[in-house]
C-alpha cells in the first residue's frame, strides 16, 4: 500500500507542475471558459485513471440518467480529494464554491484560479453567502455547473455534519435545480491520509430537486436527506474495501 500510494503521489505532483504552468498561460491569453476547462480538466481525468492503475481504486456510478442536459447546481458530500477530481468528468464545464486560501497553493491553485471558482473567506458568514449568490448566478447564467460541498470540510466515512446554507441560498435565489450526489470516496482515499486503499468507490446521482419559489432551508434539507439516505458508507456498505499489502 505504501509503495503504490507513493507512486501515485509522485505522478500527481509531477503532472501538477506542467498543468499549473498551463493555467498561467491560459490566465494570460484568456480563451473561452469551455476551452480552459477542457484543457485543465485533463489533469483530473488523468489522475483518477492513474489512481486506479497505481492503487486499484475503481468506481461505479449510479443515476447518470438523472443528470440534466443543462447546467445547474450539484450538492455532494465531502470525504476526500477524489470527488473534487472525479466530478469534473460528470458535470462539464463546472466551477466550485471553495475556500479562498486554496488559490494560494502553487501550481494547483493556479489551475483552480483559471477555472474562476467562487472563492470565499472562511468564517465570513453573511458576506460569504452574498458572494456565493452574486458570483454563482453569473456562473450559472454563463452555462457552468456550480459544485457545492455543503458540509464545508472533509468528513470521515459515517460522519455527519450540519450543512451550510450558501449553496441552497444560491439555488433559491437563482431558481436553478439542485442535483444531489452521494458517495463513499473516503473509504479508499481517507481524509488526511497519505495511503490509498484499493476498492470500489460508489457514486450515486439523484434526480434534480426543484428550487424555484422555495426557501433555502427547505432546499437544503431535501438535498441533505437524499444524500444521507443514499450514502453507501451510511446505508449499505457492509465492509470497507480491502487493502493491498504492496
Amino acid at each position: 500500500m505504501v509503495l503504490r500510494s507513493t507512486l501515485f503521489a509522485l505522478g500527481m505532483w509531477l503532472t501538477t507542475i506542467p498543468f499549473g504552468l498551463l493555467a498561467v498561460i491560459l490566465l494570460v491569453i484568456r480563451p473561452r471558459f469551455e476551452r480552459r476547462f477542457a484543457l485543465i480538466s485533463l489533469w483530473s481525468r488523468l489522475m483518477v485513471h492513474w489512481l486506479r492503475w497505481t492503487c486499484g481504486v475503481r468506481w461505479e456510478v449510479e443515476g447518470r440518467e438523472n443528470i440534466p442536459d443543462t447546467p445547474c447546481l450539484v450538492f455532494a458530500n465531502h470525504q476526500s480529494t477524489w470527488e473534487t477530481i472525479f466530478l469534473q468528468s460528470l458535470f462539464r464545464p463546472q466551477t466550485w464554491v471553495l475556500k479562498r486560501e486554496l488559490l494560494a497553493i502553487p501550481f494547483f491553485g493556479w489551475g483552480l484560479k483559471a477555472l474562476e471558482p467562487i472563492a470565499i473567506e472562511r468564517g465570513s458568514g453573511r458576506k460569504a453567502i452574498a458572494s456565493i449568490i452574486r458570483q454563482g448566478r453569473d456562473r450559472l447564467a454563463a452555462g457552468r455547473w456550480v459544485v457545492v460541498f455543503p458540509e464545508g470540510t472533509r468528513l470521515k466515512p459515517g460522519e455527519q455534519r450540519k450543512w451550510g446554507i450558501g449553496g441552497a441560498a444560491l439555488a433559491a435565489s437563482s431558481g436553478y435545480p439542485v442535483v444531489p450526489v452521494a458517495h463513499d470516496a473516503g473509504q479508499c482515499w481517507p481524509k488526511g491520509s497519505f495511503l490509498k486503499r484499493s476498492g470500489t468507490i460508489r457514486v450515486r446521482i439523484g434526480p434534480p430537486l426543484a428550487s424555484r419559489d422555495r426557501e433555502a432551508e427547505a432546499i437544503n434539507e431535501e438535498a441533505r436527506i437524499w444524500v444521507e439516505d443514499h450514502r453507501p458508507d451510511l446505508v449499505d456498505r457492509e465492509d470497507e474495501p480491502g487493502s493491498d499489502p504492496a
